[in-house]
């Protein structure tokens, strides 16, 4: 039975496959910044602390709301924020395709995470779906090969980022009575913070910005992360967690074959075999929680 009137359904569903495209795509704007002497921090600072700040009078509304919450707050907005800034700086930096190949190792952190914190069941679907995604880890990062040598600070932040999106989802679904305003501002803000730690710590001097520079952060900020999240937002609200999580994937299909076709990237057969087993270990786990939704719900 179709709970959400059709009309509200599909626009939920374009919204979901919209928030994948902006989301796929980042890498690109990224790219070009980079290019004109922009580092990926300073570029989260200034664009996601503005799409962060455009965002706050509306969390402030319901601030009765999540008032006696702040601590759950904190755990989104670290851990959304790590998950956010050490994928904008992986993507920077990094191969598009191997990024997004290990940031996509999330749903088996969730799994894992949902097990501890949640105390969710190991069904056998799920177990399937975690041995896919490290076969597909594995097959990623070099097969045989992976303990020959140890894994580049790239690797590394793109591995925590999905853990640290895995744990904020788990916080999220603890706070799924907060509104999307807020948690999306926590999860934004939180970005922009912990980049501000990496400028701050990571022992390079910040450059002085020209007016092309700034104009073209603000933009990402204004024309790109802003809409890309409410959409994204606007989507998992309406839909179960089990179909917005397979429709999300949308944005490593859209990661891996933009970067290929116009960044240049090579797509090398184990990592080919390995995005196939995370991607299916992905869907897998999707249709799970899906499921398990379904039966939740009463007759």
């Amino acid at each position: 039975m179709n709970v959400l009137p059709q009309p509200r359904e599909g626009m939920a569903i374009s919204s979901l496959l919209v928030g994948a495209l902006f989301w796929g795509m980042l890498w690109w704007p990224l790219k070009a910044l980079d290019g004109i002497g922009v580092s990926g921090s300073i570029v989260q600072v200034f664009a996601y602390g503005l799409a962060a700040l455009l965002l706050l009078p509306f969390a402030l509304r319901s601030y009765a709301q999540w008032r006696d919450q702040l601590g759950l707050l904190a755990i989104i907005l670290l851990m959304g924020g790590w998950a956010n800034a050490s994928l904008v700086t992986s993507l920077t930096e990094g191969s598009v395709v191997r990024v997004m190949l290990l940031f996509f190792l999330a749903p088996v952190w969730t799994i894992i995470a949902a097990r501890i914190f949640l105390g969710e069941a190991f069904t056998r679907l799920r177990l399937l779906s975690l041995a896919l995604a490290l076969a597909g880890l594995v097959a990623t990062l070099g097969g045989p090969e992976l303990f020959s040598a140890p894994l580049s600070m790239i690797d590394l932040l793109a591995l925590s980022s999905g853990l640290a999106f895995a744990l904020n989802n788990v916080a999220v679904r603890v706070a799924h009575h907060l509104t999307d305003s807020v948690r999306a501002s926590a999860m934004i803000g939180g970005c922009a913070l912990i980049a501000l730690g990496f400028l701050t710590f990571g022992g390079q001097p910040v450059q002085a910005l020209d007016g092309k520079q700034v104009g073209a952060m603000l933009a990402l900020g204004l024309l790109w992360i802003l809409p890309g999240t409410l959409v994204t937002f606007y989507g998992v609200a309406r839909l179960d967690a089990g179909r917005a999580a397979i429709l999300l994937l949308g944005e490593l299909v859209v990661a891996v074959i933009s970067a290929v076709l116009i960044g240049g990237e090579h797509l090398s057969w184990r990592e080919a075999v390995g995005g196939a087993l995370i991607l299916s270990a992905a869907v897998i786990e999707a249709r799970t929680e899906s499921s398990e939704v379904a039966h939740e719900q009463p007759a």
